[in-house]
C-alpha cells in the first residue's frame, strides 16, 4: 500500500486497494467516473440499494447481479473486480463508504479539500455553487463536495470541512432548545 493512503476501516482498505490499482494503471479518472456512476445509480434506485444492503440475497446472487450492473454500465475491470470481491466477502453494504473513501484519497492526491454536506433537501445548482464558493473561500483551496440528503435534519445543513463541523440544521437547534429547557426545569 502506498504511503499516501493511511486507512484503517474496511471501506478505506477497499478504496485504497482500488486507488492503488487504478493509479498504477493510470486510470484514476476512469475509476472516479465509474464510481460516480455507481453512486448515482445507488441514489436513484431503491432496488440497487436493497441489493447491496440486504442480507436476504446470497453472495452469489449479489455477485451475479452486480456483475450484470457493471457490464451494463461498462465499468472497467479494476472497479468491477473490486465490486465482485466485495460481493464475495459480503461487504457490498460498504460500497457507498468505499466510494466516499476513494473520492477522499483522490481529493488528497489532487490537493483538494473534501467537504461532506448533509442537507435536509436536495440543493439546487445555484445553492450548490454558492455553497462551494463559500467553502472554497473558507478552506483557501479547491473543494470536493459530497452532498447527501438527510431528511431527519428537518432543515438546514451539516457541513464537515476537513476536521471542522458546522451544524446549522433545525434538528440540532431543536435539540439544543430542548436541552436548555430541561436545564431550567421546563
Amino acid at each position: 500500500m502506498s504511503d499516501n493512503t493511511p486507512v484503517t476501516d474496511v471501506a478505506g482498505r477497499y478504496a485504497a486497494a482500488l486507488f492503488e490499482l487504478a493509479d498504477e494503471a493510470g486510470a484514476l479518472d476512469a475509476a472516479e467516473g465509474h464510481l460516480g456512476a455507481l453512486s448515482a445509480a445507488l441514489a436513484e434506485s431503491a432496488d440497487l440499494r436493497a441489493l447491496v444492503s440486504s442480507p436476504i440475497y446470497s453472495r452469489e446472487e449479489q455477485g451475479a447481479a452486480m456483475a450484470a450492473v457493471c457490464r451494463a454500465m461498462e465499468i472497467s475491470a479494476p472497479t468491477a473486480n473490486l465490486i465482485g470481491l466485495m460481493a464475495a466477502k459480503r461487504r457490498l453494504s460498504s460500497l457507498p463508504d468505499v466510494i466516499r473513501a476513494f473520492r477522499a484519497l483522490l481529493a488528497k492526491r489532487r490537493g483538494v479539500v473534501p467537504a461532506q454536506v448533509r442537507a435536509a433537501a436536495p440543493l439546487s445548482d445555484a445553492q450548490r455553487e454558492e455553497l462551494e464558493r463559500v467553502l472554497r473561500a473558507a478552506a483557501g483551496a479547491d473543494i470536493a463536495l459530497d452532498i447527501t440528503v438527510d431528511e431527519t435534519l428537518i432543515g438546514g445543513l451539516v457541513v464537515k470541512l476537513g476536521s471542522k463541523m458546522i451544524d446549522t440544521s433545525i434538528r440540532s437547534r431543536l435539540t439544543r432548545l430542548q436541552t436548555a429547557m430541561r436545564e431550567v426545569g421546563v
